[in-house]
């Protein structure tokens, strides 16, 4: 066993895949499914359980995740204590509110690693996305002329109601529930704003109980009981117990992100985010 194959197995773990794993170190699938296969020989376990969408760490690559990070982590100070003082660069990156904090974090965490590969010391500084900035993370439908756009997630917008709220019995939710319906208000929501009108014209009202700004305070309003609340339908979201997800039959609400950036600009580190932006979004 060596760090080549732990940094292989921390890059799977963390993907959830070995095809996303792959495209993150730049490799080929074959070449990671090989040492993985090769690693789990070596310590007699099996690590990882395939499924159609990816794997499932097993409890053996949950001790040995922990294992792994400190290990890699060790090393790279070791390494850092040697090596010269890399440059410091400084790159703005502006975001819309309501991204999906799991994927966001990855995305930064191999933006930063791509930048030390590159001898570089990152200083990211995240702003609104209509301030001065070298890049863009946007809803597609914000796009400024003179800029190229690479796709990273599509999302639909749903309702996240109480998973025992008498509407989750329905399997799909028409615009008259939304009438008098206990609601908790997000701004700025783009849903909310194609929703909204549509609800006034037909006569229905719903409650509002609450108007804040992030999806998270909503979702745990939602699960306090207070509303319902449009929300992403997140991985994080649709596989928690104590909410449920449910579309609309007479209205879609789609949305899609990704990175907007100069069309003319080509810097090194805008050129890795680039890269990282269209492996996520394949």
């Amino acid at each position: 066993m060596d760090f080549r194959q732990l940094n292989y197995f921390i890059a799977v773990y963390e993907s959830g895949s070995v095809s996303a794993g792959a495209r993150r170190l730049g490799i080929s699938q074959p070449t990671l499914s090989a040492a993985m296969i090769q690693l789990e020989t070596q310590l007699q376990v099996c690590l990882f359980r395939r499924i159609p969408k990816g794997v499932v760490a097993s409890e053996d690559a949950e001790r040995l995740y922990g294992h792994a990070c400190n290990l890699l982590n060790q090393l790279q100070a070791v390494q850092n204590t040697f090596s010269p003082a890399p440059e410091r660069v400084q790159f703005k990156l502006g975001l819309v509110k309501a991204l999906g904090v799991e994927r966001m974090s990855q995305l930064l965490k191999d933006f930063q690693q791509q930048a030390a590969n590159l001898s570089v010391q990152l200083e990211l500084v995240l702003v609104e996305p209509d301030d001065p900035c070298d890049a863009r993370i946007i809803n597609i439908k914000h796009l400024r002329a003179g800029e190229d756009f690479t796709p990273l997630w599509k999302d639909l917008y749903q309702l996240a109601l109480p998973s025992q709220h008498p509407l989750v019995l329905k399997p799909q939710l028409t615009l008259s529930d939304f009438h008098k319906l206990p609601m908790i208000k997000r701004t700025p929501c783009e849903a909310w704003s194609v929703l909204y009108p549509q609800l006034l014209r037909q006569g229905i009202k719903p409650d509002i109980r609450a108007d804040i700004h992030t999806i998270e305070y909503a979702v745990g309003l939602v699960t306090a009981g207070v509303g319902a609340a449009l929300v992403p339908n997140f991985d994080a979201f649709t596989q928690r117990t104590d909410i449920v997800l449910k579309s609309f039959n007479e209205l879609t609400l789609p949305r899609e992100l990704g990175l907007a950036s100069p069309r003319l600009s080509c810097s090194p580190l805008l050129n890795c985010l680039r890269q990282l932006c269209k492996q996520i979004g394949e």
